[in-house]
């Protein structure tokens, strides 16, 4: 199944982001006949390359960014590897480890700048508590943290299970989930608990994928000011660009910068978020 493509238009923002800036979570898809997509993929992405990325970095001052592994290329990150190698002074990166990667791979893909590896547990299917076990038992001699890609609230305390296996745990999208069911959950609690001990983070990212209310998403702010109020020095921002698989309108990156700044409203917290954490979430050896 094919979606629509990103918006090109590059709105311009209310305001340049500041200097240092880290965009923690994007994708890059280029021509299927550069890079074959995976035959277990359930989507195929428009293309959107490196160049374009580019161009919306210089746009609204984006510094570093943290390149994630799409699925659609299941376990042939060779893709990954070249972007890696080629933007080493501005990237770091988040792979996807599978059984069927090698303790090599792992080891190139550490020392290209990868600081982590996604568990998908949105979809049937997905990782078992063994398959999970395993991935952290791999990842965990290089310091790697563990990205949470599901619903938070139908997957109850696994964040915590995942952190008292001493990896930290980032959380993609905000929790990837129906606001309302989300902000009473266990599993949100949960990670507001995390988040106080220092032992989870949360992306700002993505509010699309939780409301179709563009381009404020008010139903998001609630879980932001949550997330916020609960340890704002454990939370980084991203813009899931070329926001791949959503069914809802696309949304103009442009917009998506102006809500950094609704989120964000001063100075001080602009900083921590954009650029301290991130710092040292995926800078710091």
């Amino acid at each position: 199944m094919s979606y629509a493509p990103f918006d090109t238009v590059l709105k311009p923002a209310r305001a340049r982001l500041p200097a240092g800036t880290c965009d923690c979570h994007f994708h890059i898809f280029e021509a299927t006949s550069v890079y074959p997509l995976a035959e277990t993929t359930t989507y195929e992405p428009t293309p959107a390359t490196e160049a374009d990325y580019q161009a919306l970095r210089e746009a609204y001052g984006i510094d570093r960014a943290v390149l994630v592994h799409p699925s659609v290329y299941g376990a042939d990150h060779t893709s990954y590897e070249v972007l890696m190698a080629k933007n080493s002074s501005w990237l770091r990166g988040v792979a996807v480890l599978h059984s069927s990667n090698t303790d090599a791979e792992i080891e190139r893909w550490h020392q290209l700048g990868t600081k982590g590896t996604r568990i998908n547990v949105l979809f049937a299917g997905g990782p078992t508590a063994s398959d999970i076990n395993n991935i952290i038992d791999r990842v965990k001699p290089y310091g790697w943290h563990v990205q949470l890609f599901g619903d938070l609230s139908k997957i109850g305390d696994l964040a915590g299970r995942i952190a008292e296996r001493g990896v930290p745990v980032v959380v993609d999208h905000i929790g990837h989930a129906d606001p309302d069911q989300l902000i009473n959950s266990a599993g949100f609690t949960n990670l507001l608990s995390l988040m106080r001990e220092g032992q989870a983070w949360v992306k700002l990212s993505a509010p699309y994928r939780l409301s179709v209310q563009a381009p404020a998403y008010p139903e998001v702010r609630p879980l932001v000011d949550a997330l916020l109020d609960a340890n704002p020095a454990q939370a980084v921002w991203g813009t899931d660009w070329p926001h791949p698989n959503i069914h809802g309108p696309m949304p103009n990156d442009g917009n998506l910068v102006d809500l950094v700044f609704d989120w964000l409203p001063d100075e001080a917290s602009r900083q921590a978020v954009l650029v301290d954490n991130p710092t040292r979430l995926y800078w710091s050896e």
